[in-house]
């Protein structure tokens, strides 16, 4: 077989289909120290369909190792995102009967964001993270975590050391994975009987409905809809039973999943509401996905032409949020420094270092309030109430919030 042919990460079969080519771009969570700039490598960023399964891929190009094992990515940064983890702590406890007696496991824990909820209840938590400096401030917390990357080994292990979990999470992390049955397995193993595993993704209808490519980077290997997620669950003895369609990250699916035949949780109306629409949409076929890249291609061609004319008029834009996202909405649309000055993030880890492939350089957020910029481009959108609300100042000498997904909006 050929070395240029792709096959699917979950079912083997061949990738013929494109849903979106993005050019070569740099790893979108690999800031760059300043004067290494040339050390930089660029990989092919294409979006593929696979008509067998449904699921929507990018290539691995590069091992995850490279990726996570020293991550700048820090969930407690975000106050929206540490109150949506505290929210679906107390709901999943009153729901699943969780106590002193239970664990729930969560994989790829971050910073501690979620098993803080659990543990300051009294639950019996343990994480799984990779990135040692992340996993660091977890441990600090008090939380029991794990330094590893998840997959059947792991639960192995963990089940050696007597690890049954009534309750695994995975929010925003199935994406991330690029062995999604070796993964997937070992969630399955280290399952306790009756027990649920909790999977949140953004959800791949909205990404193509809203034209959110910029969710498309090299750390997300997958990009899920609810028919895909059910074929990956089905591989290794699982099924879905209920799913809610919650509004993180442009609108993401939260899916919950047991044992196939589990008759503690049987299917719920909502799974198949979910289904009829992606079937509605098309979304296991070539047809699906017509007009989305003319979409994305008008969408960086806006972003650039409002920045160059308001550099032409001498108007200063500059952005707030370093996120992956808009890494790559940046470097889709040919951004440089000599368009937008800088950017400004509240995670230190980002600060003194420059994006990416753009090489804008990364500030405090106190250095945008000094500039009084007549623009402030929000790349992070999903976060555009919490931001403008953090930011209402910017207001007060009359400057403007602006967004680019799906178009160009100033408010």
């Amino acid at each position: 077989m050929s070395a240029d042919i792709l096959l699917c990460r979950l079912c083997g079969s061949i990738l013929e289909h494109v849903v979106v080519d993005l050019g070569e771009q740099p790893l979108s969570n690999s800031y760059v120290v300043p004067g290494s700039e040339h050390e930089e490598n660029l990989y092919p960023l294409c979006a593929r369909l696979c008509t067998s399964c449904g699921l929507v891929q990018v290539a691995d190009f590069v091992a995850p190792e490279a990726i996570f094992s020293d991550y700048a990515y820090f969930s407690s940064y975000s106050d929206s995102w540490v109150a949506h983890a505290r929210s679906y702590a107390t709901a999943a406890e009153a729901r699943f009967g969780l106590g002193a007696d239970s664990t729930v496991l969560e994989i790829a824990s971050n910073d501690g964001y979620l098993l803080q909820h659990f543990l300051a209840d009294g639950v019996g938590v343990l994480g799984v993270e990779p990135a040692a400096n992340v996993a660091e401030v977890a441990q600090a917390k008090g939380i029991d975590t794990v330094v590893a990357f998840f997959g059947l080994q792991t639960a192995r292990d963990l089940v050696g050391r007597g690890v049954a979990a009534d309750l695994v999470v995975g929010n925003n992390v199935l994406a991330h994975v690029p062995d999604l049955n070796d993964f997937v397995s070992g969630i399955e193993h280290v399952l306790a009987p009756g027990g649920v595993v909790s999977i949140e993704v953004p959800h791949l209808l909205r990404l193509v409905e809203e034209t959110q490519f910029d969710t498309i980077y090299h750390e997300h290997f997958s990009y899920f809809s609810l028919l895909a997620a059910q074929a990956v669950f089905a591989r290794h003895g699982l099924e879905v039973f209920d799913v809610e369609q919650i509004p993180t990250h442009g609108g993401s699916l939260r899916i919950f999943g047991c044992r196939i035949g589990d008759s503690a949780h049987p299917e719920l109306p909502s799974v198949a509401e979910v289904v009829a629409a992606e079937r509605a949409a098309r979304l296991t076929e070539p047809e699906g996905f017509a007009g989305f890249a003319a979409r994305v291609e008008r969408c960086c061609v806006g972003l650039r032409a409002f920045l160059t004319e308001q550099v032409a008029r001498g108007a200063s834009v500059v952005a707030y949020g370093a996120a992956a996202k808009g890494n790559t909405l940046l470097n889709a649309a040919g951004v440089s420094t000599e368009l937008l000055a800088f950017v400004v993030d509240r995670n230190p880890h980002k600060q003194g270092k420059l994006l990416p492939g753009s090489h804008v350089p990364v500030c405090d957020v106190p250095r945008l309030i000094v500039e009084q910029p007549v623009f402030v481009l929000i790349l992070p959108w999903n976060l555009r109430d919490e931001i403008t609300e953090q930011m209402a100042v910017v207001r007060d000498w009359g400057g403007s919030f602006v967004t680019a997904i799906p178009e160009i909006e100033i408010f």
